[in-house]
């Protein structure tokens, strides 16, 4: 557990080594330091050059553009040709925008990041919390996730889980820059004991739950009519915490200039007894969330990549 004081026994920490400075981190320091630069820049140019590097990924990388359309194409089998790789290109282009805006995370203060973010929602998080329940906030997978731990801590304590970077001097710079904004995140590997232990009310658990990780943990269920492995971890979650669960999508609304994050209400009936029903259920309200903004949810992502025995690889 990484926590903004460090004082817990079980910190991972994330002090500064000296090791960081050894010449193979040299190239990540550069361009950490254009990084820092592109925060600097107005939002219209940063995203107007990150549209461009959009472009680009559509155009020169044929396995992303592959992944993308794959997906799209099961999501949205009504679009045509044409209308499917312009949903493609709308989404490289976010993507490219969100890598850039990423520098925000990493070097802007947290009093220009407040003007940047706006809540939609927070009725239901308030309602669980004045019944004293705990809370588990169900964040899709768009391009602009990382905004919506930046929105949320600024009116509640928040923790999630995260996994670890190759390379150390990015792994202390992530993880540094969330402690700025979470209370405290934990690592996958120290396993889910120490997510439900922390699950209190008026402290918000901040998960995932429309990664493929596999079968392990999962089962298929449908999502936008294809099966996919869906992960029960949630459910299991909201159950051992007895906390309610909240889906929750993070966009760029380009009318306000803000970075919006959608909260809906709880997912009834959940968790049930069948697994797969609960899948289905997380599914659906995801679903509805994406079609809002579906040029913002990272189908760069291989979602249907474990399939049933018996069925080719769709990618």
């Amino acid at each position: 557990m990484i926590n903004k004081t460090g004082s817990s026994s079980d910190t991972i920490k994330v002090n500064f080594k000296v090791s960081f400075l050894h010449p193979r981190y040299w190239l990540t320091w550069t361009g950490l330091a254009i990084f820092f630069l592109v925060s600097l820049l107005p939002q219209f140019l940063r995203h107007l050059i990150g549209r461009f590097i959009g472009r680009l990924i559509y155009t020169k990388n044929k396995k992303r553009r592959h992944i993308v359309l794959t997906n799209i194409n099961i999501a949205f089998p009504a679009l045509n040709t044409h209308a499917q790789h312009q949903l493609a290109k709308q989404h490289l282009q976010w993507y490219g925008c969100a890598l850039l805006d990423y520098s925000l995370l990493f070097f802007a203060s947290r009093r220009r990041l407040n003007k940047l973010v706006y809540i939609e929602g927070r009725e239901f998080i308030d309602r669980a919390i004045e019944k004293n329940q705990s809370v588990i906030i169900l964040l899709a997978h768009s391009v602009m996730l990382e905004f919506a731990p930046i929105a949320l801590s600024f009116h509640y304590d928040c923790y999630g889980s995260y996994k670890q970077s190759s390379n150390p001097v990015i792994n202390w710079l992530i993880t540094k820059s969330r402690c700025r904004y979470v209370k405290f995140v934990i690592s996958r590997e120290q396993g889910l004991r120490k997510i439900i232990r922390e699950l209190i009310p008026r402290q918000l658990l901040i998960f995932l739950p429309d990664e493929d990780l596999g079968k392990k943990n999962a089962v298929f269920a449908p999502f936008f009519g294809k099966e996919k492995a869906t992960l029960t971890t949630p459910a299991r979650i909201s159950k051992l915490g007895k906390a309610v669960s909240l889906p929750c999508f993070s966009y760029y609304d380009e009318e306000t200039s803000k970075y919006k994050v959608v909260i809906t209400p709880p997912i009834e009936e959940y968790p049930s007894s069948s697994p797969e029903d609960d899948a289905c259920k997380l599914n659906h309200q995801l679903e509805q969330l994406i079609k809002q903004h579906p040029s913002q949810y990272m189908w760069l992502m291989k979602l249907y990549r474990t399939r049933p025995d018996g069925e080719n690889s769709l990618y």
